[in-house]
């Protein structure tokens, strides 16, 4: 089981900052998931930067979200 998020941050460029459990911090780019289905409405940067944690997640008030596993193995390790 991969780490679970402890803090997220809206960044520019539809992208989030991530802490998670083992005190990696981590980008994760949400751009490619912007096209499809319910994360279409995640292009108003309004909604887009509406994020939090929830159960070691990402949640939205939209209620969008992506597994934890693919937040950690798809984001880039900062640093």
């Amino acid at each position: 089981m991969n780490p679970r998020i402890t803090a997220v941050k809206a960044l520019d460029n539809y992208k989030l900052a991530l802490s998670f459990t083992n005190k990696e911090h981590r980008v994760f780019n949400m751009e490619k998931y912007l096209n499809s289905g319910v994360f279409k409405e995640l292009k108003d940067k309004q909604k887009f930067n509406k994020v939090s944690v929830f159960l070691g997640t990402v949640k939205r008030d939209t209620g969008q979200d992506l597994c934890p596993d693919t937040l950690y193995e798809e984001s880039i390790k900062k640093g």
